[in-house]
């Protein structure tokens, strides 16, 4: 006997319209109360969502040692599903002339550790150039076009691109 589905299939519509809400220029400016909201979310789950999975959109919190101190640092942030256990992140900083504070600290790492979807995951860095880089920026943007407008915000800036996979 073939199994009944008890309720219909459910498309999520958030995903779609938070890809059309990140072209919009005000949106970068709302980046520190997403920031917060971000922070808030992911407490009272104990790191299993924050506001981006909420919303149906890939998210992570990224631990990653700081190049200086040593001591581990975490932080939220999108990513780019890349594959299987394969992550792009893209060091736009909300379209900020510098770059974001994570991009140095993953830049001079070669692991860090993921935690996404209640797993934790400790994954390879590599940090893209050239024309890896040119690729991975195409998938990205056709991923979440609001990094076009991040990067016109952040003028002559190049965004640091890294692919992390899992170990």
């Amino acid at each position: 006997m073939a199994q009944r589905r008890r309720f219909p299939a459910f498309a999520n519509p958030l995903p779609a319209l938070g890809r059309s809400i990140a072209r919009r220029p005000w949106v970068m400016r709302a980046g520190p109360l997403v920031v917060l909201l971000e922070r808030l979310v992911r407490l009272l789950t104990r790191g299993r969502h924050g506001v981006l999975d909420l919303a149906g959109l890939p998210s992570m919190e990224l631990t990653v040692l700081g190049r200086r101190s040593g001591v581990p640092r975490t932080v939220s942030l999108l990513y780019v599903p890349d594959g299987p256990q394969r992550y792009l992140l893209v060091g736009s900083n909300w379209g900020r002339p510098e770059h974001p504070s994570w991009s140095a600290n993953l830049a001079a790492a070669s692991d860090a550790e993921v935690h996404s979807g209640g797993q934790r995951v400790k994954v390879r860095v590599c940090r893209l150039t050239g024309a890896e880089r040119e690729a991975a920026w195409a998938r990205a943007v056709d991923y979440w076009p609001g990094y076009t407008m991040e990067q016109r915000l952040a003028g002559p800036r190049q965004f640091r691109l890294f692919e992390l996979t899992a170990i």
